[in-house]
């Protein structure tokens, strides 16, 4: 298969973060100390010779580029001050970019006004049509869906959520298409396609194995907590298990056992679930927003605005919930509670829209390059017990 070369491609590639591979001499040295380079995976030096000869296609088609936890080692050791660490989060941006059809990623990436207007925009359109829709805000008891009806919210929570995922299932389909390729996989051959998709979502995007015990390696003696595959999982833990807290309190509404807005004690499982999957994801982005402002360390030296305001919105969604939990479990209702629903709102549905075009993008892209990665031929007695079943 050839590649054309593009002589601007790394002109272009400097628009989304530290680009310094100019400087790159190819030694070899960050593939010798990368915890995760093999030999069919010496990333990040193959990538990099991608981008010096402006090998765009091959490059995009990389699931090396997605399988980098950015641990720092490789920056640390470059004897040209290359940064390919940096390097790699900025082709991960561009890939993003690249994969979105409407072009916002691109806009919010490489220009931080566009970035800064378009986010107090649209939270003020989303304020003011779900405003639009408000009741009355009792004071003698707490009934915050009076005054943003349960209907409004689940209609409004699921037209996002249809958005996204046909936003962000073009966009893997592409990359798909471009990383199968380059992963020549025997056509006709049976494939692990359970096994994969276990190791993929159990193993690696859930338990974080290959960054927890590879690249972790390098994290010095900091206690668990502080270690960055935790920081990571912590955010992961709480998105998906806030998810599934309204995923699963929608259909208890949908079942007739119990309606949205419902008292329940905190130990009620559903609100149990969401409780503690809210401190995962307040702990993790304070930490991630933490380590950011101090740039303690290489992976978060460069950070684009972008960077800055999904890890915001993050945290502005866990800190809201626990404020209206606050409130819901306070002897005297407040009428501070009604405008932190609406608010609460503005920012989760803010931040599911924006998802296919932030670094939240960039977990679903890894995990899909990861899926392909172990994707392998069944043994031959495996392949033909298959067939005979």
């Amino acid at each position: 298969m050839s590649y054309r070369a593009d002589p601007d491609f790394l002109s272009e590639l400097k628009r989304y973060g530290s680009v310094n591979v100019e400087s790159c001499f190819n030694c070899g040295n960050c593939t010798a100390v990368c915890p995760l380079s093999s030999e069919t995976e010496n990333f990040p030096r193959r990538v990099i010779r991608f981008a010096q000869l402006g090998l765009r296609e091959r490059l995009l088609s990389s699931r090396e580029l997605w399988m980098c936890y950015y641990c720092g080692e490789c920056t640390q050791t470059c004897p040209r001050e290359a940064d390919p660490g940096e390097f790699m989060a900025t082709v991960r941006r561009y890939a993003i970019a690249k994969y979105d059809r409407l072009g916002i990623a691109r806009l919010l990436y490489t220009s931080p006004v566009f970035n800064g207007l378009f986010l107090v925009v649209l939270a003020a359109v989303l304020g003011l049509f779900i405003y639009g829709f408000h009741g009355p805000q009792p004071g003698d008891t707490l009934r915050l869906f009076e005054f943003i009806p349960a209907h409004v919210i689940h209609t409004l929570g699921l037209s996002a959520g249809l958005v996204v995922v046909v936003t962000a299932l073009l966009g893997m389909a592409t990359m798909a298409v471009q990383v199968g390729k380059a992963a020549d996989l025997p056509k006709g051959a049976r494939l692990n396609w359970l096994g994969a998709l276990w190791e993929t979502l159990g193993v690696e995007a859930l338990a974080q194995r290959r960054y927890r015990q590879d690249c972790e390696a390098y994290g010095g003696e900091k206690p668990w907590y502080l270690q960055k595959w935790f920081i990571h999982a912590s955010m992961l833990w709480g998105f998906l298990g806030l998810f599934a807290a309204t995923a699963l309190d929608y259909l208890l509404a949908l079942l007739g056992i119990k309606a949205t807005g419902t008292w329940v004690p905190l130990w009620y499982p559903v609100r149990l679930l969401g409780t503690v999957a809210g401190l995962f994801l307040v702990y993790g982005t304070t930490m991630a927003l933490f380590k950011r402002f101090r740039k303690g360390d290489e992976s978060s030296a460069h950070s684009t605005p972008s960077d800055w305001s999904f890890l915001i919105l993050m945290w502005l969604s866990g800190m809201t919930g626990f404020a209206l939990e606050l409130a819901i479990y306070l002897p005297y209702p407040s009428s501070w509670s009604y405008w932190m629903l609406l608010a609460h709102l503005v920012v989760v549905y803010e931040l599911l829209l924006l998802a296919p075009f932030t670094k939240f993008a960039h977990a679903m892209y890894r995990t899909l390059a990861l899926y392909i990665h172990t994707l392998k031929p069944l043994p031959e007695r495996e392949a033909a017990t298959g067939s005979a079943d």
